[in-house]
C-alpha cells in the first residue's frame, strides 16, 4: 500500500527539522545578543531578525539554514522571533546598545510597517552606518513604512511602500558579473510572490536584477547591493511565500549574497 499525501508531508517536515536541527542555531538570543557571540573559527556569524506580519517566518528561517547547509556554507546562527503578528511592534532586541557585536552579518526579515519612531529606527540604522553589514528581505522593505524619516529606507537602499499581486515574475539579471548572480539562470521566473513596486533606488545602490510589473510594465529591482556607510547590504524584494523559499535559485542567491555581504 502506498503512504498517504500527508504522511509523505510528515515524513518530509521529519527530514528537513533534522536537517536543521543539525546546523549551529541558537533561538531567541536576546539576552546573549552584545556578548561577542563570535566563535574562533571560520564561519560565519549571522544574527536572524524576524517576526511581524503575513509571513511563515519559522519556515523561512529554516529553509535558510538548510539552504546554507547544503551549499556547504558553514554559519553560526543566532535568531530572534519577536514582535508578535501585528504590523507595529518594538523589538526587545534594540535596547541593548550592543545588540549588532559579535556579528558578520544581519539579516532582516521583520515586517513591522506601522513602527514609526525615529530614535528606535536609528538605534538599528546607526550600527550599519557604521560598518555592521546586512541582508535585507522582503518584508523588510515596507517595515518603518509609516516613518517620516528615511533613514531605514537609504539603508535598505530602495524605497517601496505597496506591491503588485503574485504572480511567476521573470527575472532579468542587470550584473551578470557581480559574486552575487553567479551561477543564475538566463530564463529563470519566480516562484509565486508579489512585485514590490520601487519608488527610488538610492544613490549608492547598485540593481543586480529587475522584473516587470504585470500592470504597468516598468521595471523593478528584485536583487541589488547597497553601500550604506561602512556597511555592506544585500537586498531583494522576493521571499513572501513557502514557495518561493523552496526555490533552489532563489536559495542559492540568498546564500551567495550572505557571504558576500560577510565579505567571503
Amino acid at each position: 500500500m502506498k503512504p498517504s499525501l500527508s504522511t509523505l508531508h510528515r515524513i518530509a517536515w521529519m527530514v528537513f527539522f533534522t536537517a536543521v536541527a543539525s546546523t549551529n542555531t541558537c533561538f531567541g538570543q536576546a539576552a546573549a545578543v552584545g556578548t561577542n557571540p563570535k566563535p574562533n573559527n571560520n564561519n560565519i556569524s549571522v544574527l536572524l531578525i524576524t517576526g511581524g506580519c503575513c509571513h511563515d517566518y519559522d519556515f523561512q528561517s529554516k529553509s535558510m539554514q538548510l539552504a546554507a547547509k547544503e551549499r556547504g556554507v558553514p554559519i553560526d546562527w543566532t535568531i530572534v522571533n519577536e514582535g508578535g503578528k501585528g504590523t507595529k511592534a518594538t523589538i526587545e532586541l534594540y535596547k541593548n546598545p550592543k545588540w549588532f557585536e559579535g556579528f558578520d552579518v544581519v539579516i532582516h526579515n521583520e515586517c513591522f510597517a506601522d513602527t514609526d519612531d525615529p530614535d528606535y529606527i536609528r538605534s538599528i540604522t546607526k550600527p550599519h552606518f557604521e560598518g555592521t553589514n546586512a541582508v535585507v528581505i522582503h518584508c523588510a522593505m515596507h517595515t518603518y513604512r509609516s516613518a517620516k524619516t528615511d533613514d531605514w529606507r537609504e539603508f535598505l537602499g530602495v524605497t517601496s511602500r505597496r506591491h503588485d499581486h503574485q504572480s511567476r515574475y521573470p527575472v532579468t539579471v542587470a550584473k551578470i558579473d557581480h559574486p552575487i548572480m553567479k551561477g543564475f539562470p538566463a530564463d529563470y521566473k519566480s516562484a509565486m510572490d508579489e512585485l514590490y513596486i520601487i519608488e527610488k533606488v538610492w544613490p549608492n545602490t547598485t540593481v543586480l536584477a529587475t522584473s516587470k510589473s504585470e500592470k504597468s510594465n516598468d521595471e523593478h529591482a528584485v536583487f541589488w547591493t547597497n553601500q550604506y556607510g561602512k556597511g555592506r547590504v544585500f537586498g531583494t524584494t522576493y521571499g513572501h511565500s513557502n514557495e518561493t523559499f523552496s526555490d533552489k535559485v532563489f536559495l542559492e542567491t540568498l546564500v551567495n549574497g550572505i557571504k558576500w555581504a560577510a565579505g567571503r
